[in-house]
């Protein structure tokens, strides 16, 4: 019997959020660096919030695209405010 190799869990989904709004949602293998590079755009937003659980990379862009889908289907069809349609 051979044993498949496991995918590396090592990537978090993360949204930047201006108050309570949710402005951006993302994917990331080292949000504090990720932050920096959002807090060096043009990116307003007051906090990032980063899911504790780390996951492989293809199920974090799923559920990324999952997460941003769900946003959209409760804001009318618009994404985030920073999140490319």
């Amino acid at each position: 019997m051979v044993k498949k190799k496991r995918a590396k869990r090592d990537t978090y989904l993360y949204s930047l959020k201006d108050g309570n709004r949710i402005v951006y949602i993302g994917q990331s293998q080292n949000p504090p660096e990720r932050e920096q590079e959002h807090r060096s755009s043009e990116k307003k937003f007051t906090k990032m919030d980063v899911r504790p659980i780390p996951m492989s990379e293809k199920t974090a862009l799923k559920r990324e695209e999952e997460w941003i889908e769900s946003y959209k289907s409760s804001h009318g069809g618009k994404p985030p405010k920073y999140n490319k349609d």
